[in-house]
């Protein structure tokens, strides 16, 4: 099994490929910026005893995006973890001063750009009649924050691609899914200590996820261990206390 993670230098893109990797699958990452930290996780991916290659590839510049296809060669699993983060920073501006160039540039990189890199996998999938897509959106995009407005339509607009697709795509034996990450500890490692347990205490199993947490259900979704779940927004358990007003 060949697996192609997109943003897998860092975070839950790098925990992907190495849970990836420790499955016995080859394994193929994708960076924009930070080609040093793609070669070590490509390292730590060779180390399980399977292939591991890194490309670079830009959601913002789509001219990379089937050339990065191309050179990580036939794809079984996709997982469309990159992302184009922008500019804004919650809380920091009022909706009506965002601007124009802002909504552009999100819809371009975090829309677009997957649906293109989706289109430059699919005929493959489609002739071998097996495929899994998993994308990876963001509890931002269903609890809203106040400022990131594109950021979180982006995502949101993920869930509509999935769900489409899966009727298209699932005739042919390919599975799309979403999954959901909330907040991890990976990524708030600079709030305080305190912060991290209220939210955690919002949350069923009383915990926030880690990175590991959430590659666990990616390569799930994204492996043939899934026999017939697709469509699905499935949410990491980091969810339930998500909301950025708690911050």
């Amino acid at each position: 099994m060949h697996v192609l993670v997109t943003g897998g230098s860092s975070g839950i893109g790098a925990a992907t490929a190495l849970a990836y990797a420790r499955t016995g699958a080859d394994v193929t990452i994708t960076y924009n910026h930070g080609a040093d930290r793609a070669a070590e996780i490509v390292r730590r991916v060779e180390k399980e005893g399977v292939r591991g290659a890194a490309v670079h590839l830009d959601l913002e510049d789509h001219s990379t995006i089937a050339p990065a296809v191309a050179q990580a060669g036939p794809v079984d699993a996709l997982v469309a973890n990159a992302v184009r983060w922008g500019t804004i920073q919650p809380g920091s501006m009022a909706f009506e001063d965002v601007p124009a160039a802002e909504w552009s540039a999100a819809l371009h990189a975090n829309v677009a750009g997957n649906a293109l890199l989706i289109q430059a996998v699919l005929p493959e999938m489609r002739r071998r009649q097996w495929g899994r897509i998993v994308l990876v959106s963001s509890g931002i995009a269903e609890e809203g924050v106040p400022g990131p407005g594109p950021y979180g339509t982006a995502k949101m607009a993920l869930h509509g691609m999935a769900r489409a697709l899966a009727w298209e795509a699932g005739k042919d034996g390919i599975l799309v899914n979403v999954a959901v990450a909330g907040l991890t500890v990976t990524g708030v490692r600079a709030f305080p200590q305190e912060v991290l347990d209220r939210l955690a205490a919002r949350t069923p199993s009383r915990r926030l996820s880690t990175a590991d947490d959430m590659a666990a259900l990616i390569v799930f979704l994204g492996s043939a261990a899934n026999h017939n779940v697709t469509g699905e927004i499935i949410r990491d358990g980091s969810n339930a206390g998500r909301s950025a007003h708690a911050l």
